[in-house]
């Protein structure tokens, strides 16, 4: 790695720089006083760190303390973290810290699964125990997870599914197999297992899958998984949702989306939900909207389910950025005409 620009250091490359400058004794009592969490991030950036040239080091040391500088560099190492780590926590907490720095395999083999083609991991994933697909999955971006769970044969998808809502922490042993097998397959490196609801993951995988695959798991899961079925659906955000919206709220998504795709969404839209959208309007909108939509002629029902998940991923986007706020039902937000 190159060496670091002070003028680019992140707070925590800062500290990190601080901590390999002064010493192990030092800064093993520094980290006896921080928390694990603290300890964990700091540990993050003193393993990632690279080289550090002296002048940086000076400087660094200068800005934070006036009257303190290093005449020699640092660099920052996994093995020079952990001998430090080890100076003040358990053996087996500083291989967990160690564990979520640098997986056993690397950091980055999630990353790189994203920029596979999602055909040629299906056709590798569907000769895999459909255990290790569930790991596989349940770590990938959900918008690729859905359109690879559509590619996979119907009997291994459907037993996939019900083991990603079924499944718990992954184990060690089990997660390093899968790190192996995708690094012989991919020649990549592993990245930092992530904990996640597999209900919230599945309810995003579902939200970006299209409408028939969509209907074929949520059919799989009522089938099998009853209880889930119900709490992936109540997790799970879609155009017919947008009727928990305010009109001021609907203003707030009509003015970030594309109006090519707002007038194909509505293509398809019941008559109640135009109108939901047409309240928002102003009566000349609302005219060439109509105008639009009745002249662009018949539409697919693809294209028209996947104008209506642009609007649904920007209002999701919305939410999550609290420009506006969803409502449950029975809230009072229901129109009345």
């Amino acid at each position: 790695m190159a060496s670091k620009d002070f003028a680019k250091l992140t707070g925590g490359e800062k500290a990190a720089i601080m901590m390999l400058a002064v010493g192990e004794d030092y800064a093993a009592k520094v980290f006896s006083m921080l928390d694990e969490e603290e300890i964990r991030d700091l540990s993050q950036a003193m393993a990632t760190l690279g080289s550090v040239d002296a002048r940086t080091v000076e400087r660094l040391f200068v800005d934070f303390a006036n009257q303190i500088s290093s005449g020699g560099s640092v660099r920052g190492t996994a093995s020079a973290t952990q001998k430090l780590l080890l100076k003040v926590l358990p053996p087996e907490t500083v291989e967990l810290i160690m564990q979520d720095i640098s997986g056993p395999s690397g950091r980055t083999v999630w990353e790189k699964l994203g920029n596979v083609n999602d055909t040629v991991l299906a056709n590798f994933l569907k000769n895999e125990y459909p255990q290790t697909v569930a790991v596989v999955l349940s770590r990938i971006q959900p918008d690729q997870a859905s359109r690879v769970i559509g590619l996979l044969p119907e009997s291994l998808s459907r037993d996939v599914v019900v083991r990603m809502l079924k499944m718990e922490t992954v184990s060690r042993d089990v997660l390093e197999d899968v790190e192996q097998t995708l690094r012989t397959e991919f020649m990549a490196t592993l990245g930092r297992t992530q904990k996640r609801d597999p209900h919230e993951n599945m309810a995003e995988i579902l939200n970006n899958m299209d409408r028939t695959n969509l209907n074929r798991v949520i059919s799989t899961i009522e089938e099998i998984l009853p209880d889930s079925a119900e709490k992936v659906k109540s997790l799970m955000f879609t155009f017919e949702d947008m009727k928990k919206l305010t009109p001021a709220d609907i203003q707030v998504v009509l003015r970030s989306v594309d109006k090519d795709a707002l007038a194909i969404a509505l293509k398809g839209a019941s008559e109640e939900q135009r109108k939901q959208f047409f309240q928002a309007m102003s009566e000349r909108a609302v005219k060439l909207l109509r105008d639009e939509i009745d002249g662009m002629g018949p539409v697919r029902v693809k294209d028209v389910y996947e104008a209506q998940q642009r609007i649904v991923n920007t209002t999701k986007d919305l939410i999550s950025s609290g420009q506006i706020e969803l409502a449950e039902e029975g809230e009072g937000n229901e129109l009345i005409e």
